[in-house]
């Protein structure tokens, strides 16, 4: 099998990592296998492809799209070192407002997936980081949305012990509790 399936504490979230056959021209890998991630679960259509490359103390997120173009992720850092998070939004779920975070990057290759009703954010830990990542449903401008990425009812622990660097946007994100009345 080309990957391991690991479920993250909220098992919805899973951490995937590839096998990688290295020798001393470089490596290979595989990064999605549509039957093998069937059998693990993850049934999701992807349709999107996106790429971005962020500066150190660099923390974008929490990002989100409204339905009906929310979107599932399947996220890996191909340069660098990020912490990525992935927060549960969906109010119907026990595990709502709780958030599962992993560390991606070059050195580990894993990826993790966060199906729909996920919130996503990282922040970058090396000098940059460059992010791939495959979503379920087309950008829309109309149905983005986020969270504000240091919002005490979520209390991410970023494990940063400096001031990251913010958009405008996500420097006046909402509160959860004032995005999903429960």
């Amino acid at each position: 099998m080309p990957f391991e399936f690991e479920k993250q504490s909220i098992g919805d979230v899973i951490l995937v990592k590839p096998k990688v056959f290295g020798d001393s021209r470089g490596f290979f890998m595989e990064c999605y296998k549509k039957s093998e991630f069937a059998k693990n679960g993850i049934t999701t259509d992807f349709c999107q492809d996106n790429y971005s490359k962020s500066s150190a103390k660099v923390l974008r997120g929490l990002h989100y799209q409204e339905a009906p173009y929310s979107q599932a992720k399947l996220v890996r850092c191909v340069k660098g070192r990020i912490y990525d998070v992935a927060v549960d939004i969906r109010p119907e779920s026990e595990t709502f407002g709780k958030y599962v975070k992993v560390e991606l990057s070059e050195d580990n290759k894993c990826m993790l997936f966060m199906p729909e009703g996920f919130a996503h954010g990282f922040v970058v830990l090396s000098d940059t980081a460059e992010i791939h990542y495959k979503t379920s449903n087309e950008y829309s401008a109309i149905s983005d949305r986020g969270i504000f990425w240091a919002d005490g009812d979520i209390n991410i622990d970023w494990e940063i012990d400096f001031e990251p660097l913010l958009s405008d946007k996500d420097k006046v994100q909402p509160r959860l509790c004032e995005v999903f009345k429960r």
